[in-house]
């Protein structure tokens, strides 16, 4: 009887503990930061890619995700798909894939209808720079920048981007 009570203890500890522990950041950037800079190019001949400083001025949704990380790939969709239905001025989204082959992330791409001209792909995957500077070790990610570059929101869901747009 006396280990039943301890048992329960640890249990009742540790589920209080997963609770507290539920609304802080897991890690990586946060609102508030500034998001670090990265040049990517374009699959497309001839173009010369983009940075996220080329956008200055703009508000940016920067959605990183992988079509082996059905999360992210839901969520990278819906954004785009938000995105498509309010079309609004002087936003743009930065889709970047973290998939290693770049005919899958083609086809994810086609499949999920990802319609923005902004849609990348780092072939390095796990193991690119970019992967690194916004410490995506704990999870695909996405971020709502205003036009500083300054993270407004993190991980944002489509009906709050919806909600954030009207």
């Amino acid at each position: 009887m006396r280990h039943v009570k301890w048992i329960f203890v640890v249990l009742l500890i540790s589920s209080l503990t997963s609770f507290m522990n539920k609304n802080k950041t897991a890690g990586g950037l946060n609102v508030g930061d500034t998001a670090p800079d990265f040049a990517i190019q374009t699959l497309s001949a001839g173009s010369h890619g983009q940075s996220l400083s080329d956008l200055k001025g703009k508000r940016v949704l920067l959605s990183f995700w992988a079509s082996y990380d059905a999360p992210s790939r839901m969520c990278n969709a819906a954004l785009n798909q938000v995105l498509i239905a309010a079309h609004p001025d002087n936003l743009e989204m930065v889709s970047v894939s973290f998939d290693e082959y770049e005919s899958i992330f083609k086809e994810t791409v086609r499949k999920d209808q990802i319609a923005t001209s902004s849609c990348f792909v780092e072939t390095d995957g796990e193991l690119s720079d970019l992967y690194e500077a916004y410490q995506l070790n704990r999870g695909f990610a996405n971020y709502l920048l205003d036009e500083n570059g300054t993270i407004l929101a993190k991980n944002i869901s489509a009906d709050e981007f919806s909600a954030y747009l009207n």
